[in-house]
């Protein structure tokens, strides 16, 4: 565990930053995330992404967050499909590290403090993730966060020319 660990929320001055990390690690992720443009690999690209994120934070469906080491950007974790509903209160949870940052409990540290963010900030009372099949560092970062898989999505995401299952995990914040 990192105590360096932060996260906030994302700010348009964090596009260049993302788009780098995004670049160096583009065979790093691509098993793991769909195909994307060209543009989303620039600081433009990444600047109308962040916009659209803060968007979505405005209309209170999305909290898009990055996640620091040392006050440096190494990546990202964000609640999104929020449902704010009395009966819902839900959100999902997303994440990624740079690798030049993996294996050093970064993101195990975020994904505890977005929890943080998802109970006091948001009021969920619901966590949920997804995580492919073959993702073990990023089950065992939900599992240690005291998530629980309860599912299996099937053919669920179209990834690296075919479609793939996926492993549903949920939390119940509070708990």
């Amino acid at each position: 565990m990192h105590n360096s660990t932060r996260i906030r929320l994302i700010e348009p001055s964090d596009a260049a930053a993302i788009a780098a990390h995004r670049v160096r690690d583009f065979e790093a992720f691509r098993p793991w995330e769909p195909a994307q443009s060209a543009d989303f690999f620039t600081p433009e690209g990444q600047a109308e992404r962040i916009g659209r994120l803060l968007a979505g934070y405005r209309a209170g469906t999305v909290w898009p967050g990055v996640v620091l080491a040392d006050d440096q950007v190494i990546g990202q974790v964000t609640v999104g499909g929020i449902l704010p509903q009395p009966h819902l209160r839900r959100g999902s949870v997303g994440y990624w590290i740079a690798s030049l940052a993996q294996n050093q409990g970064h993101a195990g540290r975020a994904v505890g403090l977005v929890l943080q963010v998802m109970a006091d900030e948001l009021g969920l009372h619901r966590a949920e993730a997804s995580t492919h099949l073959e993702n073990l560092p990023s089950q065992r970062v939900l599992r240690r966060n005291g998530f629980s898989p309860y599912g299996v999505a099937h053919s669920s995401i179209f990834l690296d020319g075919s479609w793939r299952d996926a492993l549903l995990w949920e939390r119940v914040l509070g708990d």
